[in-house]
C-alpha cells in the first residue's frame, strides 16, 4: 500500500464528500430511542439511515452489498458486505443515533446546525458517531484502489448504541451466519488522548441507567405547614445515595462494584499520564478557580477508566425556580449514571444496586429504583504482533507519531457482546473524540484531519491483516 495514496484518496472523498453529507446528517434530529420513545413516527431515523445507504451506494464500490434490516419493534440496522478473500473475516462497527440536544452551545453553534470553523464540524452526532460509516467505507474504498488484497469485510451500523445497543442482539442472532466469524474488529466510536497521533482503546468501562424515585405525599403541600414534620423526598434521596456514594471524596462505596486494576493496566495508565500530563483535565471547560478531584494525573486517569464513579443526569418533579413556590414537594426523582470497572462481572448488578436503595427506606417512604439501561464493561484480549505493529505504522504514515493505547471512561456495549462472541478476535478500538469535542453535550464536533487521519490508518490495517492473515 503506497501511504501518499492513501493519504490522497482519504483527503479527496472527505473534502468533496464526506463532509457535505456529515452536514446533512447532523441537521437530521434522529435521537436514540432512549430519548425519542416517538422515533418510528417522527421518521428522523429513516431519513438517517437513508442519508447514509444512499451515500454508501454513489461509492459502487466493486463487490459492495449494502442491506438495512428494519425487525418489529427495533430499530434499523444498515448491513454491509465486501467481497474479498473468504478465509477470513473483519467486522466493522459504528452506529447513528444520536444523544439529546443538549443546553449550553456558543452562540452561532446549535445540535442540529452543522458549522464548519478551524477545521472542526460542530454539531450533534457528527463526531459521535455519524462519521464511522463514511470512514469505513473510504478505507475500503483507498484499499480497492490500489488493488490490494484484502479479507471479506462486514460492516454493521446499528440506531440504538446511546440507548444501550437493546436491539442489537437480535441483528446479531438474525444475521450471524452471515456475520462470520471475525478474526479482527474495528470500532470506530471510541476516544483519542489527542489529535497528534492514533489512539488504540483497550478497556470500556460497564454501566447501569436506572432511575431513582422517592416519594413521600400523595400532592404537594405548604412548606410552612409542612417542614419539620414532613421528611423532604430530596432529602431521603441525599440519605439513600450515601449508600452509594461517599459525596465528600465521589468515592463509591460498595465493595462488589470495584475491581483490581491489572498489572499491564496500570503500567499503560501511567504512560498515558505521562503523554497527556494536564490536558488530561486542562481539556475540561473548568469554571475559574474550579478544580479537579485529584491533582495527580494517574489518580485521575484511574478514576475516569477503572474506578467506579457516579453521575446525576436527570431529573423530575422538581419545578423551575420561576414555578418553584412554597410548597413540599411529593416527590423527587433523579437519573444516576454508574459507571463500573471493565473486568467486574455485570451479572444482576442492576438488582443489587436496586435493593442497595430500595431496603429498609427512610421514614417508611415509597423508594423505588428502576433500571433503565446497563451493560458489562470490556477489556481487549492480548493483542498480536502483527496488528500491533500494523497500528503503530499507521500512525507513523499518517499522524507522524507512534501509536498509542488507553482504557476509555465510557461504554460501547457492543463490544462486550462481540468480546463473549468471538473470545479469538484481534480488536482496534479507536475514534476521533478528542479533547474538547464533547462527545453527548453543547458544542460537539468532529476534528475533520482527525477523521482523515483514522480513516486512512483504517485502509492500512485492512490490508496488513490480509497480508498477516
Amino acid at each position: 500500500m503506497n501511504s501518499e495514496q492513501i493519504a490522497r484518496s482519504v483527503d479527496e472523498i472527505w473534502d468533496a464528500s464526506i463532509v457535505p453529507t456529515l452536514q446533512r446528517y447532523i441537521r437530521i434530529p434522529n435521537q436514540s430511542p432512549l430519548f425519542d420513545p416517538d422515533w418510528k413516527q417522527n421518521g428522523h431515523m429513516h431519513e438517517a439511515v437513508a442519508l447514509a445507504k444512499s451515500w454508501v451506494e454513489e461509492q459502487q464500490i466493486e463487490g459492495l452489498r449494502i442491506e438495512t434490516h428494519e425487525l418489529k419493534g427495533r430499530t434499523p440496522l444498515i448491513f454491509i458486505e465486501v467481497d474479498g478473500d473468504d478465509s477470513s473475516t473483519v467486522l466493522m462497527y459504528g452506529h447513528l443515533d444520536k444523544q439529546p440536544a443538549m443546553v449550553g452551545w456558543e452562540a452561532g453553534l446549535g445540535p442540529w446546525t452543522p458549522v464548519l470553523r478551524d477545521g472542526k464540524l460542530f454539531g450533534r452526532g457528527g463526531a459521535d458517531d455519524g462519521y464511522a460509516i463514511f470512514a469505513a467505507i473510504s478505507a475500503i474504498r483507498a484499499v480497492k484502489a490500489q488493488n490490494a488484497p484484502h479479507s471479506r469485510i462486514v460492516v454493521i451500523i446499528e440506531c440504538c448504541e446511546e440507548s444501550g445497543s437493546l436491539d442489537l442482539p437480535a441483528y446479531i442472532e438474525l444475521l450471524s451466519d452471515r456475520i462470520g466469524t471475525p478474526r479482527l474488529v474495528i470500532c470506530l466510536d471510541s476516544g483519542c488522548g489527542n489529535y497528534e497521533q492514533l489512539w488504540m482503546t483497550t478497556s470500556l468501562r460497564g454501566s447501569i441507567v436506572g432511575n431513582l424515585t422517592v416519594e413521600v405525599l400523595s400532592e404537594g403541600v405548604h412548606s410552612g405547614d409542612a417542614s419539620g414534620i414532613v421528611p423532604s423526598s430530596f432529602r431521603i434521596i441525599r440519605i439513600l445515595l450515601d449508600r452509594l456514594e461517599d459525596a465528600r471524596t465521589g468515592l463509591i462505596l460498595p465493595e462488589w462494584l470495584h475491581a483490581d486494576v491489572p498489572p499491564d493496566r496500570m503500567a499503560e495508565v501511567r504512560e498515558t499520564a505521562r503523554i497527556l500530563g494536564d490536558e488530561i483535565y486542562n481539556k475540561f471547560p473548568f469554571l475559574p478557580g474550579m478544580t479537579p478531584m485529584a491533582t495527580d494525573p494517574v489518580e485521575l486517569l484511574l478514576n475516569r477508566t477503572w474506578r467506579p464513579m457516579l453521575s446525576y443526569t436527570g431529573q423530575a418533579g422538581l419545578p423551575d425556580l420561576v414555578q418553584g413556590g412554597n410548597v413540599l414537594r411529593p416527590k423527587t426523582s433523579i437519573k444516576l449514571s454508574l459507571r463500573v470497572p471493565p473486568t467486574l462481572d455485570a451479572t444482576n448488578l442492576d438488582g443489587r444496586l436496586k435493593s442497595l436503595l430500595e431496603s429498609d427506606p427512610p421514614y417508611g417512604a415509597r423508594v423505588t429504583f428502576e433500571p433503565e439501561k446497563g451493560a458489562g464493561g470490556w477489556e481487549v484480549p492480548k493483542v498480536q504482533p502483527w496488528l500491533e505493529k500494523s497500528i503503530d505504522s499507521a500512525s507513523q504514515n499518517f499522524f507522524g507519531k507512534p501509536a498509542t493505547t488507553w482504557g476509555e471512561g465510557g461504554s460501547i456495549p457492543f463490544m462486550g457482546m462481540l468480546g463473549q462472541r468471538f473470545p479469538n478476535a484481534q480488536f482496534l478500538i479507536t475514534g476521533v473524540l478528542g479533547p474538547h469535542s464533547n462527545a453527548h453535550g453543547p458544542n460537539e464536533f468532529l476534528d475533520i484531519r482527525t477523521g482523515k487521519n483514522v480513516t486512512a490508518c483504517v485502509a492500512q490495517v485492512l490490508a496488513d491483516e490480509r497480508t498477516n492473515a
